[in-house]
């Protein structure tokens, strides 16, 4: 993780986050500790493989009321089916799980650790602990880098209320104390501003009592430019730097899990439209543009989502899934309300052309994935694509650096996310050129199990299994990734993903 050579008169980069001690693997012994002192098994399986099933079968039960006050919570396997279903025949799902499976590890053996970055032998404690920070946005270019303990995002998922009530709050305060990002998606069912505060009273577990990460927000795109400068101002207001501009869904997708249940959240259970629902502007225009009708004194009120809800979520949806795609040119729209001081990422990328493209029109990076086989049935596992555009951007980057037509312009950054399920997925994506991953439907399964803590156990499992492997294939950072690490050719797909 070298060091970003700075045009003179530049602002200095903010430190990095120390490296996590304790380590993120030491869950794995947590978890044996537990059942040896206390006779304490996980709140949740740890198999990636079991998880989704487990799942299934507490949400589509009832589950009893609790000693400590919890309420009973009734049976959800409309909200399971929309999570853990895609589009079509599920081809897609598939797909992004073979993609991840065709290849391998090639552990290397008898590594002893890190060395200071002069060379020298550090003590045996230090260079024990596995470097997984990464530096996002790093060079001369908009705002000061982004800095992550670990290559791990909270990928956005929206009406989380309806897997368990403690929705997105209580997974934004799981994320908090693991020091992961967490994304608010346009579709929660808690708003920008319940999230923030969620994030603000609680502490990350580390050493260094480092504050939460900030949130990144992502952006299903409203037609209605002042709707989207008010969500927009809302999401800085709540310290995000991060947008995530989501381009595969202006429209949802044949998903007949969610067809055959006559599940649409937005409009069959009004579920998932908080931020829109809490957002002045909207609530304005929704005011100005209809009546609720006749109230008790004869005179019509202005609408509001509580006095009409289904006016409202039809109002709300019109415009953040208007069924058309923008243009590129309409970033520059984004770039203006964003700032400069902003990174823009654009999600849903599968086509080196588009990357090429998002770099062209002013993103700071792009997010390669399928939306989880979620949106077109039939298409390319996302990290088939992922070597494509690895290589179309920085193939761009090398030949402009040589025609110096790359002052000033800081790398491209490129995540990925769409069936990771596991610590050797995200080193297979890392392998292959993504800087970061995100991740999904794990934490919402477990979310569905044990609400927080079982969001809490999937994510700290998964960066656990992340830690321990880096260290079982011999790689003490981020950094000893690469191609190299990888094989063709690896297990045989497991349908039950």
């Amino acid at each position: 993780m070298g060091t970003e050579k700075k045009p003179a008169g530049a602002a200095p980069s903010p430190p990095q986050p120390p490296i996590r001690d304790p380590p993120y693997a030491d869950y794995l012994y947590d978890i044996y500790r537990a059942r040896l002192m206390a006779d304490q098994l996980p709140i949740a399986t740890t198999d990636s493989y079991r998880l989704e099933e487990q799942a299934r079968k507490v949400m589509t039960k009832e589950v009893a009321a609790t000693e400590n006050g919890q309420d009973a919570i009734p049976a959800r396997p409309a909200a399971f089916g929309y999570i853990a279903g895609g589009a079509g025949a599920g081809t897609t799902v598939e797909a992004n799980r073979r993609a991840l499976d065709g290849w391998a590890l090639v552990p290397r053996m008898m590594r002893t650790g890190r060395k200071a970055v002069d060379g020298t032998e550090m003590d045996a404690a230090t260079a024990s602990l596995r470097d997984l920070r990464v530096r996002l946005f790093g060079g001369p270019g908009r705002g000061p880098p982004v800095d992550l303990s670990s290559p791990v995002v909270m990928a956005p998922v929206g009406v989380q209320c309806a897997y368990h009530p403690d929705r997105e709050v209580g997974v934004a305060a799981a994320c908090a104390e693991l020091g992961v990002p967490f994304s608010i998606s346009t579709a929660s069912s808690s708003s920008i501003e319940e999230i923030k505060a969620s994030l603000d009273d609680t502490s990350v577990e580390d050493s260094a009592g480092s504050p939460s990460p900030a949130p990144w927000y992502q952006l299903y795109w409203p037609q209605d430019d002042t709707i989207t400068a008010s969500l927009l101002q809302r999401a800085r207001a709540a310290g995000a730097r991060v947008l995530l501009v989501t381009v595969d869904t202006f429209t949802i997708s044949w998903r007949p899990t969610d067809l055959d249940a006559g599940y649409l959240p937005f409009l069959t259970t009004n579920e998932g439209n908080a931020i829109g629902y809490t957002d002045p502007v909207f609530r304005k225009k929704l005011a100005e543009g209809e009546k609720s009708g006749d109230d008790d004194d004869g005179k019509n009120e202005p609408l509001t989502p509580e006095n009409n809800p289904l006016a409202a979520a039809l109002g709300w949806t019109s415009e953040v899934f208007p069924r058309r795609a923008r243009p590129w040119s309409d970033l520059a729209i984004l770039r203006k309300l964003w700032g400069d001081d902003g990174a823009i990422l654009i999600k849903g990328i599968q086509h080196p052309d588009d990357a090429l493209l998002a770099r062209q029109y002013g993103a700071d990076g792009v997010v390669v994935s399928n939306h989880g086989g979620r949106q077109v049935d039939g298409a390319v596992g996302s990290l088939e694509m992922l070597p494509e555009v690895v290589a179309a951007v920085r193939n761009a980057e090398a030949r402009e650096a040589r025609e110096k037509e790359s002052v000033g312009k800081e790398p491209f950054t490129i995540l990925f996310d769409s069936g990771i399920r596991t610590g050797s997925d995200i080193i297979k994506a890392l392998s292959l050129g993504a800087q970061a991953v995100l991740v999904g439907r794990p934490v919402m399964y477990g979310l569905g199990i044990a609400g927080r803590e079982g969001a809490k156990h999937v994510l700290a499992g998964l960066l656990a299994d992340l830690d321990q492997t880096m260290n079982l294939i011999g790689c003490s950072s981020i950094s000893d990734l690469g191609p190299h690490m990888l094989r063709r050719g690896g297990a045989p797909f497991k349908a039950s993903l």
